[in-house]
Order: structure tokens, then C-alpha cells, then sequence
């Protein structure tokens, strides 16, 4: 989910609210807080103020996860030892960003994560943010930890998605994290997505991926592919950029970010308004 933001900047609990009211009939769980949701620029108060509003006003009372990661161990295991998580099934973290640590590393920060969260882990592999990649021999061994149950995986790689599927343990849940792939991935033995594209189309997307869930590949593609125009313009000026945009247009929520991030240009989102 995407966090909106009022004319001054602080967090639109009214926007927050339309949000969920128009993805929550086609949406199967809410990601509260994620990269999105532009949790890098959020407060601690501000993000917890966020999964309370979510929690209260939950049109369908689905499933909440909720995001806590960071380049920093200790403070993501202590964010996690003062979050009130009541409510939420579980957490998804990113892999460490900067830092670019080694494929060992990797497993010991998660390992050390997991072993202090009273909540399920999931794992969140997104190259493109944390200049580093995890393998999917790293994703296999944290798989066996028993408090970690799924992966996000959006480097864009098929291979390692399906590498992944071939040999992790049964119940290790793989999702996808990069929208456009998200057929391939089910097929491959994903069992679903966090998703961008579903903020703004929630009714496309979720159609997608329950064509895939049912085996129907060519029609999840054909559907999915009614947004392949769109979906480059999400992260041409950063994500959530895009998306808000889309949102602003749908009368939903505003399109303001927090810097560094600046609002969709004026030739953004004409060709948003054009494909819209």
C-alpha cells in the first residue's frame, strides 16, 4: 500500500481510508509499510499511527503485513521488540540495503531477525534497491529456518525464481515482487504477489493472479498485459511516484511524496492521463 500524504505533509488518514475501501474487494491481505508505502521517510510514530488506522478500518478485516526492515540489525530487531504487532500475521523485510553484504551476511541478519520476531518472516529480494542480490542458495537456507515463510522476489530473474521453487521445503511460500512477472512466477510454483500495479488496479491484478493461481497461463498473461503500457511509467520517476499519480487521477488519494522523491511531473502524468 502506498501512504498517503495530506498538503502539508503529514500522514491522510482520509485518503488512507478511500485506499483501503478500493482495493479491499479485490485484494486478499494489506502490506502495510513497505517500500511503497514510503516506510524509508516515515517516523517510527508515524508508521505505527499507520498500521493502528489500517487495523480499525480494515473494510474486510484481511490479513496485514507489516514491513520492518533496514541496513541495521540491531535496529530492525528492535523496532520489531517495540512495534505493537496485534493483528498483524507477519513481516516483511527487506534484504539490507548500502551495506552490500555477503550472501553470509545475509543469512545472519535474517537468522537474527527471525530468531528475536514473534511473528513469521518473509524474506524481500529487490536488487534494484538494496544493490545487492540474493542468490537462491541464500533464500534455501533461510528457508529452513522455521520462522521464516515465504519470499518476495523481484530481481527480474525466472531462473532463480524457478530454482527457488524446485528445491525449497513445502511449505516456503514464493511470491513475486515484480508485477509484469507475476504469471510466470505462479507458474513457476509462486503462490501469489505483493504488489505495486494492484494500489491503482486492483480488479486487473487480482484477476491476473487468480487466472494464474487456476492454471489458465495465457489468460493471466492477456490480462496482466492490460497494464505492460502503464507499468514503466510506476518507476520512471521512483516508485511510488507513478502509482500516486494514478491514484490522485482516480480520486482515491493525493500524489505527494516526501523527499527526496518530488510528485509526477507534468509530462508523467500527461502520459499517465493518456493511457489512464
Amino acid at each position: 500500500m502506498v501512504t498517503p500524504f495530506d498538503e502539508v505533509g503529514n500522514l491522510d488518514f482520509e485518503g488512507l481510508k478511500r485506499l483501503l475501501s478500493f482495493t479491499g474487494e479485490h485484494v486478499d491481505y494489506y502490506v502495510v509499510m513497505g517500500t511503497t508505502g514510503e516506510s524509508a521517510t516515515c517516523s517510527f510514530e508515524e508508521k505505527q499511527e499507520a498500521l493502528a488506522f489500517v487495523k480499525e478500518n480494515n473494510p474486510k478485516s484481511l490479513p496485514i503485513v507489516y514491513g520492518i526492515g533496514g541496513n541495521n540489525t540491531a535496529n530492525v530487531i528492535a523496532e520489531i521488540e517495540n512495534t505493537n504487532l496485534d493483528g498483524v500475521t507477519a513481516i516483511l523485510s527487506a534484504s539490507p540495503y548500502y551495506n552490500k553484504p555477503s550472501q553470509a551476511g545475509i543469512i545472519a541478519h535474517y537468522e537474527a531477525i527471525a530468531d528475536a520476531s514473534p511473528l513469521p518472516i518473509i524474506l524481500y529480494n529487490v536488487p534494484g534497491r538494496t544493490a545487492s542480490n540474493m542468490l537462491a542458495e541464500t533464500t534455501l537456507a533461510l528457508a529452513e529456518h522455521p520462522n521464516i515463510i515465504a519470499m518476495k522476489e523481484a530481481s527480474g530473474d525466472l531462473e532463480q525464481c524457478r530454482r527457488i521453487a524446485e528445491s525449497k521445503p513445502e511449505d516456503f511460500l514464493l511470491m513475486s515482487g515484480e508485477d509484469m512477472q507475476s504469471p510466470e512466477i505462479i507458474g513457476l510454483g509462486g503462490v501469489g504477489a505483493i504488489s505495486v500495479l494492484a494500489n491503482g488496479f486492483p480488479e486487473t491484478y487480482s484477476l491476473s493472479i487468480n487466472q494464474a493461481l487456476e492454471g489458465k497461463a495465457s489468460e493471466s498473461r492477456a490480462t496482466m498485459d492490460e497494464m505492460a503500457e502503464i507499468n514503466p511509467l510506476m518507476y520512471e520517476e521512483s516508485n511510488p511516484v507513478g502509482i500516486k499519480a494514478v491514484l490522485k487521477h482516480k480520486n482515491v488519494c493525493g500524489d505527494l511524496v516526501r523527499l527526496p522523491l518530488l510528485p509526477a511531473s507534468n509530462d508523467l502524468n500527461s502520459r499517465l492521463l493518456a493511457l489512464l
